[in-house]
């Protein structure tokens, strides 16, 4: 069975890609940082619509993922009160300072975050030694391990990918994420061997605003300050176009 799971940050996301089948979505604030814990508020939303499969990532900040004992006491935090909503599965990672997996953190949480799914997110991409780092996330009895094979997109990591899925052998899930699309799902597929994938959905669209004040930044200096982050409906609908015609051929 092959799967697509999209990252949001914006209800209008989670609603657009329940109406068009998407199997997961991954709840993400702060795309700029790569994704970081979305508010509770919009967890509770999320849930609210009835989507069988919520996940969060809980990621106290932007940057590398060698954490501070308070940082991590804000991650199981985070993992208690998403458990207690109700959240299927939480996303998460933490790396030691020699780029290996934390593994007895990392126990801690997957224990803590029971009985919801457990993704292992692209801190594994930053880790010393993919093939050491996947070995002991089977160990830890990870569900799935979001990867690019190391590199920036999924095209270039494939032979990785390739790689990884083989040493999985069906103990883990690999999802294969980053620059991810309706174009290169099936190349990637064949490439890989892999059936699960994970996509952005992101535009930017014009401020409703009618009143706007050009004197100031409020602290969105990449872009423009009236511009704003939503759904692309028509990449995810196009991408499930491609997983459907995948599966009919099961």
């Amino acid at each position: 069975m092959y799967k697509l799971e999209v990252s949001t940050y914006s209800i209008e996301g989670v609603k657009e890609a329940l109406k068009l089948g998407v199997d997961r979505l991954e709840l993400c604030a702060n795309i700029k940082e790569g994704g970081t814990t979305p508010s509770f508020g919009f967890i509770k939303a999320a849930l609210n619509t009835g989507h069988s499969n919520v996940f969060i990532i809980v990621r106290p900040r932007g940057g590398d993922f060698l954490y501070s004992n308070d940082e991590f006491d804000i991650i199981k935090k985070d993992i208690i009160e998403a458990k207690k909503m109700g959240v299927h599965g939480v996303v998460c990672g933490i790396l030691n300072a020699d780029g290996s997996i934390d593994k007895c953190r990392t126990r801690q949480l997957v224990e803590l975050a029971e009985p919801m799914k457990f993704t292992f997110h692209r801190a594994f991409d930053m880790s010393c030694d993919y093939k050491k780092s996947l070995a002991d996330l089977i160990d830890l009895k990870v569900d799935t391990v979001l990867t690019s094979g190391t590199k920036e997109t999924a095209l270039e990591g494939k032979e990785i990918i390739k790689e990884l899925v083989e040493i999985a052998a069906g103990k883990i899930n690999i999802l294969v994420g980053s620059g991810v699309n309706a174009s290169n799902i099936e190349e990637l597929q064949v490439a890989t061997g892999a059936n699960e994938f994970h996509m952005s959905a992101v535009k930017m669209i014009q401020s409703e605003m009618t009143f706007t004040n050009n004197n100031l930044n409020m602290g969105n200096i990449e872009s423009e300050e009236y511009l704003k982050q939503t759904v692309d409906e028509e990449k995810i609908e196009a991408a499930m176009k491609v997983i459907k015609k995948l599966n009919n051929t099961l």
